[in-house]
């Protein structure tokens, strides 16, 4: 287990618990169950309390832990027949973006994510979900492809932002986004995206241009990072924490300013601590964003989606 930094005092706890469990172990016909389920439920109660009202610069590494499950985890786990298509067509393929066609509940779709690895090979092999500009033309490619066919499109974003190297930028890192977000303002089917960790900037905004867009409960989703803002603001990115709260990146804010429409509820602790039932979560909603969308014709799709994002902020404005 990987604890966060304001979780030291539930580590200590859980440590102590498995402590008493190893030295029972270690020594026959010595009984510290009691004292073991003592500390486990005074852990849980550590734990409700920690989770019970999360700043938020906390969300933030929350939605940043190591252990929360990423695009592959949900692509094994919700969808079927997953055939997945590589490259732009132009330059190289970019391990950053998954995607390709699979079957969602048994119906033909197209999913595409940022993905950043679980381990170093991993991340280092998905440039930490960061994407270049052949990611985003790859997602360009799935789109049309997906319009081609009339297949809905799912998007599950995890990116700290677009990779800011001089190689993507060379090749249109900028353009490549701006392309991207336009091709989903005008694709004539469902588009629905799920933000399951960090949102960052336009490397986000790319893949989540959607009819619906859902957020799990500690992910976040923002124009910048707080430390990049502290650091513009301020000139100190130790001034993160005020910076979280100034964006007001949190689920609970953007669901008040109308930025998304529904908040996927995780478990108690975070998605790291219980993956499988995250990943449940994530899949129902999909579902029934899905099931909202289903009967809608191209025209109608389009011209909501657009009025979606026109109409961002004015509801936070009004209120």
């Amino acid at each position: 287990m990987i604890y966060l930094d304001f979780e030291k005092p539930l580590a200590e706890i859980e440590g102590k618990a498995e402590e008493l469990r190893a030295l029972a172990r270690g020594q026959s016909g010595m009984d510290m169950s009691k004292e073991a389920e003592a500390l486990d439920r005074k852990a849980e109660t550590a734990l409700r309390d920690l989770y019970k009202n999360l700043s938020a610069w906390q969300k933030c590494q929350v939605a940043r832990h190591p252990d929360r499950p990423h695009c592959r985890s949900y692509v094994e786990a919700l969808f079927t027949e997953y055939t997945p298509l590589a490259g732009d067509r132009a330059f190289a393929d970019d391990h950053a973006v998954l995607g390709g066609i699979a079957r969602f509940n048994d119906r033909p779709v197209v999913v595409i994510g940022h993905e950043k690895g679980h381990d170093t090979k991993s991340r280092i092999e998905h440039n930490f979900g960061m994407a270049r500009p052949e990611g985003y033309r790859k997602a360009i490619r799935l789109m049309d492809l997906a319009d081609r066919f009339r297949l809905p499109v799912i998007t599950l974003v995890d990116t700290p932002g677009a990779y800011p190297g001089k190689g993507a930028e060379e090749r249109g890192q900028s353009e490549a986004i701006a392309r991207s977000t336009e091709k989903c303002l005008s694709i004539g089917v469902p588009l629905i995206s799920v933000v399951i960790g960090e949102g960052g900037s336009g490397g986000a905004v790319a893949f989540a241009t959607a009819n619906r867009v859902a957020m799990l409960e500690h992910s976040v989703y923002s124009v910048i990072s707080p430390e990049g803002c502290a650091s513009i603001l301020w000139k100190d990115a130790e001034k993160m924490r005020e910076a979280a709260e100034a964006l007001r990146l949190t689920a609970q804010d953007l669901q008040k300013l109308g930025i998304v429409d529904r908040i996927v509820k995780e478990p108690v602790g975070g998605a790291q601590r219980a993956p499988s039932e995250t990943v449940g979560a994530v899949g129902k909603a999909i579902e029934a964003m899905l099931a909202e969308l289903t009967d809608k014709k191209p025209a109608a799709l389009i011209r909501d989606r657009r009025q979606k994002f026109l109409d961002m902020g004015s509801k936070g404005l009004a209120a």
